[in-house]
């Protein structure tokens, strides 16, 4: 094949992409930059890792485009590039979900089980929030929930959760959402909502799957944290 075929162009930028994904670290990454914008030192410090080599890690997914930076001072703050990033990541946990055997006893063996009532779509929880009848809980951390969240909603980290179930709304169904799909915090925190007389579900995934349907959201007055 001729290298100046556009297919053949195409398909090697595909090819980056997909090596750029490559990586736990990476998804991890780019599971922290769907809740907002982050500076490199604070990246290192959310993965336990070295600032060189989540530098390293950024510097890939730069290349494949999916994330984009600025240099503030001498911070350096990175985002994703877009919402079809989530997109792509979400499409990638689906078909691992139909397709990888591990997965599916991950999801099976642990996310089924940890909840065996249906999660509310972002259809159904747009609709009652209209109705003002349902609470909804972000139990992110509050910086994270500082930078962006679902209008309305309350936040309670979910390490919090149990020392302030008073602050729980008694009369109407609670909402739970974290970071996302593979996010364990909503699943806790239902279980814990549940195991203490509350009524209490899960959204069918977290913050950055809301916001890349184009739904409704809240920022901070600031654009950036550090």
């Amino acid at each position: 094949m001729a290298i100046n075929n556009p297919k053949y162009i195409a398909f090697n930028k595909f090819a980056q992409v997909a090596s750029a994904l490559g990586s736990s670290k990476r998804l991890e990454i780019l599971e922290h930059l769907a809740q907002g914008e982050r500076s490199i030192d604070v990246l290192a410090q959310l993965l336990g890792s070295t600032l060189a080599n989540t530098s390293q890690h950024l510097k890939r997914l730069r290349q494949a485009g999916l994330v984009s930076s600025r240099k503030v001072g001498k911070f350096v703050f990175c985002r994703l590039s877009g919402d079809s990033v989530i997109d792509l990541i979400s499409a990638l946990q689906r078909t691992s979900e139909e397709h990888v055997a591990e997965v599916k006893e991950v999801v099976s063996g642990y996310f089924s089980k940890c909840d065996d009532l249906e999660a509310l779509s972002r259809k159904e929880l747009t609709e009652r929030l209209k109705q003002g009848a349902v609470t909804v809980l972000d139990v992110r951390t509050e910086d994270e929930f500082n930078i962006a969240h679902i209008p309305g909603a309350i936040n309670i980290p979910i390490q919090q959760l149990s020392a302030r179930l008073s602050e729980i709304p008694e009369e109407q169904e609670v909402i739970a959402y974290c970071r996302g799909a593979y996010c364990v915090f909503a699943y806790e925190a239902v279980l814990l909502l549940r195991n203490n007389g509350i009524n209490a579900r899960r959204l069918e995934s977290g913050y950055p799957e809301w916001k890349a349907d184009g739904l409704p959201i809240e920022q901070s007055s600031s654009d950036r944290f550090m």
